[in-house]
């Protein structure tokens, strides 16, 4: 218990040393005897000391797939460019640019290295704000799933929020969509052959983590309004 006080009060000392967050500043303290260890030279291991898909929230097998690196390479690759130093805007740009992911699946991995390296829990962001994440598959083609976020008409049947805006649009691809309490729903679509699609939501600037679990099950609601809908 008293080592546990101890180490504490280091992680706050550092906070008001370097203004970092306490995710971020008991991130580095806990990275320090790791970074000592390694400066005997010694094979790599083939498989990480953690469970980092646990950690980032999604597997090794999906994020494998869908960017053809597991987390240990990426934590490996981002770690060696000093990506635990950048922002969040930092590592998407970073990893879009450098690694030719796209803009989806590069912000999974920014958000999965920053679960992974502490600097946020699952379900918050780096500003200390939390979100909301929800998918589901559709038999309808992408154009039609993303007009069903983007047309204002059609958004009505299945989404009764009033004052929902549309921010940014990429047909078919994503859509940024602003709330009337300051939240930001990003939405990225996926075509899984011409017939049917699927939708990626991710809900954020939520203030705590009650409010995403019910921004969660509220997607699950939406989700079953809009199938209705598209029928």
């Amino acid at each position: 218990m008293t080592s546990q006080k101890d180490f504490k009060r280091l992680v706050r000392a550092r906070m008001r040393k370097t203004g970092e967050a306490y995710t971020a500043a008991r991130a580095k303290l806990l990275a320090k005897p790791s970074r000592a260890r390694t400066t005997k030279p010694t094979a790599r291991s083939s498989a990480p000391a953690v469970d980092y898909g646990k950690l980032a929230g999604m597997s090794d097998a999906v994020v494998k797939e869908k960017t053809g690196c597991t987390w240990d390479r990426w934590v490996h690759a981002l770690d060696y460019s000093g990506a635990d130093t950048m922002t969040h805007r930092e590592i998407v740009d970073f990893v879009h640019k450098r690694y030719k992911t796209s803009g989806w699946w590069s912000q999974m991995v920014t958000v999965g290295y920053e679960r992974i390296k502490g600097l946020r829990a699952r379900g918050q962001r780096r500003d200390g704000s939390y979100e909301a994440t929800k998918s589901r598959t559709f038999n309808v083609p992408v154009d039609a799933l993303h007009r069903a976020f983007a047309d204002a008409t059609v958004r009505r049947r299945w989404l009764a929020e009033p004052g929902v805006r549309v921010r940014t649009s990429t047909p078919p691809k994503s859509i940024r969509l602003g709330f009337v309490d300051g939240s930001i729903v990003a939405a990225g679509f996926t075509p899984k052959g011409s017939a049917r699609s699927v939708v990626a939501v991710s809900h954020a600037r939520l203030p705590t983590r009650e409010a995403a679990e019910k921004v969660k099950r509220y997607w699950t609601e939406r989700f079953a309004a809009l199938a209705d809908a598209l029928d």
